[in-house]
């Protein structure tokens, strides 16, 4: 590529992440409010008045990583429950009427969280209030229900895990992956453990975390503070007060040993996956590592121009695939991850894989990205944020995510500067500091008609 060319790109890209940088910050100024009830729910509105509609959305500080060895499942199997009835519904009754209404719901389970949502008519947002406040305080959870429903978990778990392979090589790599962090266990729960769940665990936990002071209430759209304080006073108000649970983040041993697993299963092709135990956001000592190692990872595996892309996928044609991972932004210690499939087809095996990978990472260590690279990186990730902010069910759940996880949803109005201020050398930096050895965890899964040996 001839210069004058390389530096018009370089400018483009300059200019797309001052772009979308503004974009954001205008983004950023919807009018967003907070405020606390005396029983200690969190309330935080965000107006976004493009369309007549609203999210609600209710996060509970609790999920799987907050369950004690023997009980792993039962925040998974309780939000299942909870459309299960209470003192005012038929079990199912709170579906109906919301679907009645045009409204779409349901709910999902983290390792961090558990979260319930309605996306409704602005109109309509009285009754999805009114309807999760009986929840929060009323469910029956009667035992007859309980049994049926632990039964369409347990088959929920075969289906997505026992039957699938690559869900169940990933469940076993994370279990060893995070030695000392309860984020090696399954958000839907090991089967030993369903199978000896009862009703009493489910009440006990019911009573324990579901409370307004465990709760943040995010309401974004066609909305006016004033009226939604007004509802959320009505319904929510009068529950009573509860001290907060006290929840410790699940950290992970910072080094160590290399850990080797491999697998044997019924899957078409040998895969790996390499994972390096980091900080995230709540637990690193420094913001900007956090934001160095998600940029590393958009360096690595951020679209068509990547590394892994460009010198993995083609070029030699070492792998089929490769792609690599960080969430920075959990509860607890993170990983940073790296996977792959060999190219069969040109004699790759899984060593030469890992070789291959570990070059790219080395390269990294010891040489800087491009300020060129960097620029791009960022304009990407820049540009996603911006384009994610058209939904408001995006925008909701980067808010109560945040919150959830005790930081702050202000941090999403920071975002942007905070990964434009990194710099190629802090890139190299954490990848020095971080992607060692003694951090790593190995998994090869093998298909099991082959004799190869890892």
């Amino acid at each position: 590529m001839h210069t004058p060319l390389r530096s018009l790109l370089t400018t483009l890209l300059l200019v797309l992440v001052g772009l979308t940088s503004s974009a954001l910050a205008e983004e950023g100024r919807q009018p967003t409010h907070e405020f606390t009830l005396d029983n200690g729910l969190k309330v935080i509105v965000r107006e976004d008045h493009r369309a007549p509609v609203v999210v609600s959305q209710l996060w509970y500080r609790v999920g799987s990583s907050y369950e004690p060895p023997g009980r792993t499942g039962l925040s998974h199997a309780l939000e299942h429950m909870m459309f299960k009835g209470s003192e005012r519904l038929a079990p199912g009754q709170a579906s109906r009427l919301l679907s009645s209404l045009g409204a779409q719901e349901n709910a999902f389970t983290g390792r961090d969280y558990t979260a319930y949502y309605q996306i409704l008519s602005r109109e309509h947002l009285a009754i999805a209030l009114e309807l999760e406040a009986e929840r929060m305080h009323k469910l029956t959870l009667p035992e007859d229900e309980f049994l049926r429903e632990m039964e369409v978990i347990k088959e929920e778990r075969r289906l997505r895990v026992e039957d699938n392979p690559n869900s169940l090589a990933y469940e076993r790599f994370l279990s060893q992956a995070y030695m000392a962090s309860p984020y090696g266990q399954p958000v839907i729960g090991w089967m030993h453990d369903l199978d000896r769940l009862t009703v009493g665990d489910m009440r006990e936990w019911y009573d324990r975390y579901y409370q307004p002071s465990n709760a943040i209430l995010v309401i974004v759209g066609d909305v006016q503070l004033e009226q939604v304080r007004e509802l959320v006073e009505r319904y929510f108000a009068p529950l009573p007060d509860k001290p907060a649970p006290d929840a410790r983040a699940p950290l992970e041993l910072p080094g160590g040993a290399e850990r080797q697993l491999t697998l044997r299963l019924p899957v078409q092709m040998p895969s790996l996956l390499l994972g390096f135990n980091v900080p995230s956001l709540s637990t690193a000592e420094q913001a900007w590592e956090v934001h160095a190692l998600r940029l590393l990872a958009a360096v690595l595996d951020g679209g068509y121009s990547a590394r892994l892309a460009s010198n993995l996928e083609r070029g030699p044609a070492i792998a089929t695939s490769a792609s690599a991972d960080y969430d920075g932004f959990v509860r607890g210690d993170s990983l940073f991850l790296l996977s792959g499939i060999p190219n069969l087809a040109r004699g790759v095996d899984l060593d030469q894989l890992e070789k291959a990978l570990r070059e790219q990472i080395e390269q990294l260590q010891q040489t800087p990205p491009s300020q060129q690279e960097l620029n791009r990186v960022q304009a990407q990730m820049t540009a996603g944020l911006v384009y994610a902010q058209d939904s408001i069910s995006h925008q909701a759940n980067e808010i109560g995510k945040l919150e959830s996880i005790g930081l702050s949803w202000t941090l999403l109005d920071e975002d942007v500067a905070a990964l434009q201020a990194i710099t190629p050398e802090q890139i190299s930096e954490v990848a020095r500091r971080y992607l060692v050895p003694e951090r790593l965890t190995r998994a090869h899964i093998l298909p099991t008609a082959t004799e190869e040996t890892p």
